[in-house]
Order: structure tokens, then sequence, then C-alpha cells
């Protein structure tokens, strides 16, 4: 009786297809073994989505597990709370995540405690839904200045941008973003996406396919960095 209630939840959640089951912590293994990639002697290139977590990014997760592909995502605070279980699966199947503070503001348009707080509210948001806390942060827009940097150090946080964004929020085109995406990419590129954006999640099965044809190894921020690069306070990609 039970296994066929249970079982009938399940079935709802999928025919509902806004239930989110949580995955469990990634395995030590699978973490060996993304570490274990050199990208000093292979291709390596990182996408990277903002904004999130928000429904259509459970709709990514399950094409990039499809693809064995690991990525980064920059979650906003606030939406963390919206979406816990988001957060989880996300943080569950072995991708990074990093701290795109609480409200999206820009940050240096903010009193110094203010930015401290953004950035720090986003941290508990995440730790509560993942059990861990992020030690790489975007700020929004890509603004930042002396003092972001400084409350970066306070907390933890290397600050992560990028060396080509796709706009697909302004895109909003499944084959414009796809292509500009595989304009983008290059040995050790940062890729700015948003996976709020629905062109964008729709169109990452094709890019997927062409970047493995392409030889590239589709890894974290921090596996493509290297060991001990990401350090409190610095900023990568250096611009």
């Amino acid at each position: 009786m039970i296994k066929r209630r249970l079982a009938g939840l399940a079935a709802l959640a999928a025919l509902c297809g806004t239930a989110v089951s949580p995955a469990p912590p990634a395995s030590a293994a699978a973490e060996a073994a993304a570490a274990r990639v050199n990208c000093a002697k292979v291709k390596c290139i990182a996408l990277t989505f903002d904004d999130g977590p928000a429904p259509t990014t459970v709709k990514l997760l399950d094409t990039l597990r499809k693809h064995r592909a690991k990525a980064t995502f920059f979650l906003v605070g606030k939406r963390v709370r919206e979406h816990p279980r988001i957060a989880r699966r996300t943080a569950g199947e072995g991708h990074e995540i990093g701290n795109h503070s609480y409200g999206h503001e820009s940050l240096p348009a903010l009193p110094d405690f203010a930015i401290v707080e953004e950035l720090k509210r986003t941290q508990e948001a995440i730790r509560a839904a993942t059990g861990r806390r992020p030690k790489l942060m975007r700020p929004p827009y890509g603004h930042t200045d002396e003092r972001v940097t400084a409350a970066n150090a306070e907390l933890g946080l290397a600050q992560i941008l990028w060396t080509g964004t796709t706009l697909d929020w302004k895109l909003r085109d499944v084959d414009a973003i796809g292509d500009k995406i595989l304009e983008l990419a290059k040995p050790n590129a940062v890729i700015l996406m948003h996976d709020v954006v629905p062109h964008t999640v729709k169109v990452m099965p094709r890019v997927l396919r062409e970047l493995r044809k392409r030889g590239y190894h589709l890894v974290t921020v921090s596996t493509l960095a290297g060991s001990g690069r990401l350090r409190p306070g610095t900023t990568f990609p250096e611009r």
C-alpha cells in the first residue's frame, strides 16, 4: 500500500512538471574524476549559467546529465529561497555553485555594509539548500570595484568573470544563441549564459554535441582554473 501511494505521488509530480526530486550528494569518486581533468594538457571549456535557480533549470540539468557535462551555476539568493530543491539537485549532480548576490543589484552602487550583506545572505541561502557555502561569486552585470573585491576577500570568495557572453537574454532565439556559443568557444573559455532563458536551455543538446565533436572537456570553472588559483579576493579570468 505504501509503495503504491509513493508511486502515485511520484507520477503526480511528473505530470505537474514542477516538482523536483533532490538528487543525492555528488559522490567523492565523481568529484575526484572531475578534478583529474588537467586543462593544461587537454582542451577545456567552462559553461556558466547565471540568475537561477528556476523551473527552466530542471531541463538544463537533465540535458547536462545526459551528456555527462559539468557546468557552473551562479545563483541568486532570493531564487534559492524560492527553489531550494533545484539548487540542491544542481549541487548534488556535481555542478559548481557560485554566489550571484541576493537581489541581483549592481554591487558598486551599494554602500560597503550592503555589499557584504548581499553576498552573506546568498551564502547562507545556498548553504541551507545544499549544505555548502560557495567559494566563487559573479557580480551581477559584471559590475565590480575595489570594495566588491574587498567584500569577496572577507567572505572567502573568488570573483569569476568571463571570456565571452552570449547576450542570450537579448537574443531570445535558439539558433542565434547556439551559433553565438559556438563562436565564443575556444580553449579555456568561460562562457556566460542564463538558465532562466528557455531558448538557451533548448539549444544546449546541439551545443554540447558540437563541443564534444571539437574535442572539448566540459568542466567547472574551478577545474578550468586549476588547483589553488581561485583564492579569496582574486579575479578569474583576469582582464
